[in-house]
């Protein structure tokens, strides 16, 4: 399987404020790949490097096999970006931007940009100015997804939509995954990534401090333990053997215990605060 995205010893440095360093990893065709980080982690810039609107400082950057700097203009067409906070003429209608969007790529999209407003309960016939945050989110998902592209760049997509639309929106990009593209999602809501993601990324400080899949993650974490002991209710992360847990337990006055997988946002916050 090649990679949709190659990232390979990325550096970009603000001066005294934070940027990225040494970031390298690799994004398979045909994954819905997370990537996640605290605020002020790097994702922006990671995302702004790779969509080519910054230059980084050193370090190699391939999309769909394309070289960001020396072919950007074919990679963006087979990009489908959503930013975090996409910005539209006010004036126009629903309808009227998402036929603009898609012929600033040269492209008829009306019967794919239909299918999304049904599916999403877009009203075409309002102003942007006349739309909630919710339905401007959905107008930034059909103009991200009507040209049907091979990689989906999503940058925070589900905030302001309602948990209907959440839904909907992950089973628009099953479908497309389904149909050979790939997606790299920037997000802050963990049960997405547990719900529908397969790798993961996480950023902190700049720097990537850990790669892996979500299923291993989620299997190999540690345990998070509930138990009344001498009298005292502690609950905490167990890392070790559960059988070595439980000789520690030998002479202690057991009132109650549970053991359980940790919530995800558990799994997580570990890497975000060790």
């Amino acid at each position: 399987m090649e990679n949709a995205i190659t990232i390979k010893d990325l550096c970009k440095s603000y001066g005294r404020n934070r940027g990225v360093s040494n970031i390298s990893f690799d994004v398979k065709e045909g994954d819905i790949f997370a990537f996640l980080g605290p605020n002020g982690a790097g994702k922006s810039t990671t995302i702004r490097s790779l969509m080519g609107f910054i230059f980084p400082d050193s370090g190699e950057i391939k999309v769909l096999g394309l070289d960001f700097q020396k072919q950007r203009n074919l990679m963006l067409k087979e990009i489908g970006y959503m930013p975090s906070e996409a910005m539209f003429y006010p004036n126009m209608t629903v309808e009227e931007t998402i036929r603009f969007a898609g012929r600033m790529r040269g492209m008829n999209c009306s019967a794919e940009a239909k299918k999304l407003c049904s599916r999403l309960g877009l009203d075409t016939s309002k102003k942007i100015r006349e739309l909630s945050l919710g339905n401007r989110k959905k107008v930034s998902v059909v103009c991200a997804m009507q040209h049907r592209p091979k990689l989906f760049v999503f940058d925070e997509p589900t905030s302001g939509l309602d948990p209907l639309m959440q839904t909907e929106f992950f089973s628009l990009i099953k479908e497309y995954v389904n149909d050979g593209a790939t997606c790299f999602l920037s997000t802050h809501v963990l049960s997405e990534v547990k719900n529908h993601c397969r790798n993961v990324a996480i950023m902190k400080e700049g720097k990537l401090i850990k790669t892996d899949s979500v299923k291993h993650l989620t299997e190999g974490a540690a345990k998070k333990i509930t138990v009344v002991r001498d009298g005292e209710l502690q609950s905490y992360l167990y890392k070790g053997d559960l059988n070595d847990f439980y000789k520690e337990l030998q002479g202690h006055d057991i009132k109650d215990l549970t053991v359980e997988d940790p919530p995800l946002e558990d799994i997580f916050m570990h890497y975000y605060e060790s």
